[in-house]
C-alpha cells in the first residue's frame, strides 16, 4: 500500500467526521459552549437559565465564568488560597 492511502483515509474519515458535526449542530444535537466556543451535547446537563433562555457548558469552569460575566456569581474574594 502506497503511503498516500492513509492520508487520503484520514482526510476522508476527517470529512466525514466535520460532516456528521454540522449535521448534528444544524438538528440542535450539538450546542455552543457560550463561554470556551466548545460544542456539546444539547443534552448537557450543566446549564444556566437567563430568562427564557438556557445556556449549556461543556464544564463547571465555563459556566462559572458565564456567571460572573453576567454578574450572578461573585469574584472569590479571601480565604487562605489568595495568601
Amino acid at each position: 500500500m502506497s503511503p498516500y492511502g492513509n492520508k487520503k483515509k484520514n482526510s476522508w474519515n476527517s470529512y466525514i467526521r466535520k460532516k456528521e458535526k454540522e449535521h448534528l449542530i444544524a438538528t440542535g444535537e450539538m450546542v455552543k459552549d457560550p463561554v470556551c466556543g466548545a460544542y456539546i451535547d444539547s443534552d448537557s446537563n450543566i446549564t444556566v437559565r437567563d430568562g427564557k433562555t438556557v445556556h449549556r457548558f461543556c464544564s463547571y469552569d465555563c459556566r462559572d465564568e458565564f456567571l460572573k460575566r453576567i454578574g450572578k456569581l461573585p469574584e472569590k474574594t479571601g480565604g487562605d488560597d489568595d495568601e
